[in-house]
């Protein structure tokens, strides 16, 4: 769940990596690195976006995808490490992004 995700910036042909739905929403007229990406077995699965509140790194995922117990399990392990690396307490909400690309 990298923010910014060389292999989705770099992949081609773009409809490998972004199939159907992860097209419209994980691209910006045709190009990738404008959002953040969930992946899940080498295609996009979803967007994701986070945003601190004091201690706070809340992290919203939109997956694109229904997922089940062991893939959430990963997710809330990901987004751990999220909190890890920017020094916060994580918390994860479910459901629809927000914000723009770039946000």
């Amino acid at each position: 769940m990298p923010y910014f995700d060389a292999y989705a910036v770099g992949c081609h042909p773009r409809e490998l990596l972004f199939p159907g739905a992860a097209a419209d929403r994980a691209l910006a007229r045709g190009q990738a690195g404008n959002y953040p990406v969930l992946l899940v077995d080498g295609t996009v699965a979803g967007v994701w976006h986070h945003r601190r509140s004091g201690r706070t790194v809340h992290v919203t995922v939109e997956p694109l995808r229904t997922l089940g117990a062991g893939r959430r399990r990963a997710l809330e392990e990901q987004v751990e490490r999220v909190g890890q690396v920017l020094e916060g307490k994580p918390s994860l909400t479910v459901g629809p992004v927000e914000v723009g690309p770039h946000a």
